[in-house]
């Protein structure tokens, strides 16, 4: 008895370290001299895959420079992360960091946390120019595909409920899965965050093909997601980061991305920066997009 008392104290005591240790992320990296950063593999202009091993965008450059201002000498590794796992990979520790395309809302930061908005963006639908389609009402009528595991699903279940429609939703796994079905004509809209569908339009093999329409389904705060509960890691990203928007570095990234050629055809996004994040630049705030004033 007194053996198996033990052996469960000791589990207990290696389980306590191991979460101590995974909620500690500054201490984890100093220890270990590397990060491991979650990343997209097509959510341009944010975070995305070029070629096989290179990920490139807003979030991507602008995670490396505050990791490294941070941890000069640390390695840092990426590892792709979906929808669906991007949680629960940086709860477990697996990441340390995800710099993507996630919103910030109030149901994920009861798992997890956000440093300082850094993009607001508007969720809307990526059709072909010869669709006909125009606006929402056109879309409702249409086969809708959305990315699975992302804040447009709930949105198109509200837009059900206003509309008093039943919506012919597909999902995809990922968003350059959901594009290709709209690309060959497997659906007619592909609902998801304005950069996102603008940087898959960008990359699509004949961008001059398709346009963004419709009512916002939704407007929203994206941020670099961190772990829940680890004050010194979020306090140095989001000083970094505050540090970069005072300065002006974070608008030239930002311009970067969304208004000069970017890889890897030399596609130009086009999406000027927003009132809300010109705002939120000089006065920054990582409230989630339900209790953040959109302008």
């Amino acid at each position: 008895m007194k053996k198996f008392t033990s052996l469960v104290f000791i589990s207990a005591f290696i389980s306590m370290a191991a979460y101590a240790q995974v909620s500690n992320t500054d201490a984890k990296i100093k220890s270990s001299n590397a990060i491991t950063v979650g990343v997209r593999e097509s959510s341009a202009p944010l975070s995305y895959a070029i070629g096989s091993s290179e990920y490139a965008g807003y979030h991507v450059e602008l995670c490396a420079k505050v990791l490294k201002r941070l941890y000069p000498n640390a390695k840092i590794t990426y590892m792709t992360v979906t929808p669906q796992n991007r949680i629960p990979l940086l709860q477990n520790g697996t990441i340390d960091i995800e710099c993507g395309s996630t919103s910030n809302t109030t149901s994920r930061k009861e798992q997890v946390d956000f440093a300082v908005t850094t993009y607001v963006t508007e969720a809307r639908y990526a059709v072909k120019k010869s669709s006909g389609i125009n606006s929402t009402d056109d879309v409702i009528k249409k086969k809708i595909v959305t990315t699975v595991g992302t804040t447009p699903v709930q949105h198109l279940r509200r837009l059900e409920q206003a509309k008093g429609v039943k919506l012919d939703v597909v999902y995809a796994k990922d968003h350059s899965e959901a594009f290709l079905l709209v690309e060959s004509d497997r659906a007619d809209a592909f609902a998801m965050d304005d950069n996102i569908l603008a940087g898959n339009i960008a990359a699509s093999k004949n961008p001059n093909a398709y346009k963004i329409v419709g009512d916002p389904l939704s407007v929203e705060a994206i941020g670099i997601m961190l772990r829940k509960d680890d004050p010194i890691f979020k306090a140095g990203v989001d000083s970094q980061v505050k540090s970069m928007m005072k300065s002006g570095e974070l608008k030239t990234l930002y311009e970067k991305w969304f208004l000069a050629p970017i890889p890897p055809k030399n596609s130009v996004i086009g999406i000027p920066m927003g009132a809300t994040l010109i705002e939120l630049i000089k006065n920054p705030s990582d409230a989630p997009a339900e209790v953040l004033v959109i302008k």
